[in-house]
């Protein structure tokens, strides 16, 4: 186990689920127990779970590409990461990915790193994303999440703040968390309050979607208005991903991936630790959730990122924390990011949307 999940896993509660072919119906999930910590447990709430059946034929096209191309060059990358692998050019690259129609941008410099302030078409500024890009804590940035967050925007009907927070191996995750912070103190400096405030995240982002607000509360600022995050990592450790089923059928990592990504942070965070004194950080299935937002979740059944997202919610729903997990049937890792190729993406964004939507109260304009 990682020398940063401070906490052991616990027994948890079977699982019950429904069958739907579209979102929207919710199945209710008791999950009593205890904190992670050990302490009594809040007042448990339930995990409204969906396993949201049917897969398109451009979705299963998409997956067998990305098992054949994505998947085997991140095994090789697992062997070699000690090499100096030109990474920074992924997103450079991505400039090519252009926003929807409509969308404007302008860039925002924070203290540590810098920002993008974006807005799609048909959105407003009386509420706000605070959005963390994917990529492994190791690649991907604003370009190449550029094209998602519009179209997330404009379903939403809310602004974006998306950061281009510090990466492994030039700096920690603890480094990535402080500059998301700094992005949401920047959104109060501004004039937004946390009940105008939604943190989302995808895959590493994901992590961060979770991370931020708990270094938030830390820090004695109010909590966010809603948490959602995509295909998350929530777990440094590798054990229990390593030891599902989807190890095998995930379309995009393949099995020595994930634990190379731990080594590589570990590694990191205990330079950090020696060097300027960086606390041990705590995953976020092991942190005390008991003052987190409202969440969603959403992940694709044959990830091996699955386990995280099912575990999160878990102990969400034990510290008493309203939540929504998405199961959709045999999506690829971050699904949403290829609605320009697949129908599932697009209806998993104007889920999105309408969470952040119900979050915030009902708005005047209509989404189709």
């Amino acid at each position: 186990m990682s020398s940063f999940d401070q906490a052991s896993r616990q027994g948890e509660p079977i699982h019950q689920e429904v069958d739907v072919a579209q979102p929207g119906s919710l199945h209710l999930l008791n999950t009593p127990g205890l904190t992670p910590g050990g302490g009594p447990a809040p007042m448990p709430t339930t995990v409204r779970r969906q396993h949201i059946r049917g897969t398109s034929l451009a979705s299963q096209a998409l997956s067998r590409s990305l098992q054949f191309t994505v998947r085997p060059a991140l095994s090789v990358w697992s062997r070699t990461s000690r090499l100096p692998w030109p990474v920074a050019l992924i997103d450079k690259a991505a400039g090519a990915l252009r926003p929807i129609d409509g969308t404007t941008y302008q860039p925002v410099r924070l203290q540590n790193c810098n920002a993008e302030w974006l807005q799609g078409p048909g959105s407003n500024t009386k509420h706000v994303i605070l959005y963390l890009h994917g990529g492994a804590f190791l690649c991907c940035g604003i370009r190449t999440h550029r094209r998602l967050v519009s179209r997330i925007s404009a379903v939403s009907q809310s602004a974006v703040l998306m950061v281009d927070y510090r990466m492994l191996p030039a700096a920690t995750v603890t480094d990535s968390i402080a500059d998301g912070v700094d992005a949401y103190r920047w959104l109060l400096d501004n004039g937004y309050s946390s009940e105008q405030i939604t943190v989302a995240g995808d895959s590493a982002g994901g992590y961060l979607a979770f991370a931020v607000p708990l270094a938030i509360e830390a820090a004695g600022m109010p909590m966010p208005a809603a948490i959602v995050a995509i295909s998350p990592l929530t777990e440094m450790d590798p054990t229990h991903k390593m030891q599902s089923k989807n190890a095998k059928r995930c379309s995009m990592f393949p099995k020595n991936a994930v634990p190379q990504l731990t080594k590589i942070s570990e590694r990191q965070d205990q330079t950090a630790m020696a060097s300027r004194g960086q606390a041990p950080r705590v995953c976020p299935v092991n942190a005390d959730l008991r003052n987190m937002p409202p969440t969603l979740i959403q992940v694709g059944s044959h990830e091996m990122l699955l386990e995280d997202s099912e575990l999160i919610a878990e102990r969400l729903a034990q510290a008493g924390v309203p939540c929504e997990l998405q199961i959709w049937d045999r999506q690829p890792h971050v699904f949403p990011v290829f609605a320009d190729v697949i129908p599932e993406g697009q209806r998993a964004i104007a889920e999105i949307g309408r969470f952040i939507r119900t979050t915030h109260g009902s708005l005047l304009t209509a989404v189709n």
